[in-house]
């Protein structure tokens, strides 16, 4: 379920382009193999032993309810504006394979992966090539990860394939899209790997998964399915937000968020 307007791929990538660089930040483009993947650094970062790395949501995955999007660059990069925010001044935003590329980049961007495959094993392994790509790039020997909605299910996805994610933490995040499909009445990714079938990899990881008490994108019961397969002593909690949705208040309400989970 994407946004239901749209606006030139030009002026997407030239709004998100200019939310980066007005905050210092640059654009890195990073070969995967099957696709390129978009990040944006600050350039004060040179080395860091642990490495925040945020991943983005799905974007403009359809331009309505029976029109998927050609080409999904988001209208409103949630998942850069939050990595924008993070107080530690060791983190780095990736994008989803197809969103912000243009030309030769393009390559694979078939319309199935910001779709029914949009978290298929091709997108996972991009994005854990792409991350491994930033952990070298800064030295890092340690991560965090954060996904925003559809990014949420690839952070998780991502960490139940690595042995170096300290903490994994997720915003109105698409943790289950078989409940959140049966939920909705949509077809099922078809296609795609599902995070909550990943319990077993991820159970040793400490998990905080945000989400908004008045979200009708992604409800906590999407949230509650993913943790019902979890054993009782997994180190994972759900935080319901008073107020938020899908996409308010996140971004304004970000560093607070963070210092109240602060180990």
């Amino acid at each position: 379920m994407g946004a239901c307007t749209s606006g030139s791929l030009d002026e997407r990538r030239a709004a998100s382009a200019l939310i980066a660089t007005e905050a210092g930040w640059h654009r890195v483009n990073l070969d995967s193999g099957d696709f390129v993947l978009t990040a944006f650094v600050p350039p004060e970062l040179r080395q860091t032993t642990t490495l925040t790395i945020y991943i983005e949501g799905d974007g403009l995955a359809w331009i309505n309810a029976s029109t998927p999007s050609f080409n999904p660059t988001p209208l409103n990069p949630m998942g850069l504006k939050l990595a924008l925010r993070d107080p530690t001044s060791a983190a780095v935003y990736l994008a989803r394979p197809c969103q912000f590329v243009s030309g030769e980049d393009k390559q694979g961007c078939d319309r199935k992966y910001w779709t029914s495959h949009r978290f298929s094993p091709e997108v996972v392994t991009a994005s854990l090539i792409a991350v491994e790509q930033l952990k070298q790039r800064f030295g890092a020997l340690r991560l965090v990860l954060i996904g925003y909605s559809g990014g949420a299910a690839v952070a998780s996805l991502v960490a139940s394939q690595r042995q170096d994610v300290d903490r994994l933490i997720t915003v109105a995040g698409n943790l289950d899209h078989q409940a959140w499909a049966i939920e909705h009445g949509l077809w099922p990714l078809e296609g795609s790997l599902n995070p909550a079938d990943a319990w077993m990899q991820l159970q040793s990881i400490p998990q905080t998964h945000f989400v908004g008490a008045q979200d009708k994108i992604i409800t906590a019961s999407v949230a509650r399915a993913y943790a019902a397969r979890f054993p009782r002593n997994t180190p994972l909690s759900i935080k319901v937000i008073p107020l938020f949705n899908h996409h308010c208040c996140w971004v304004e309400q970000w560093s607070q968020l963070l210092k109240d989970i602060a180990p």
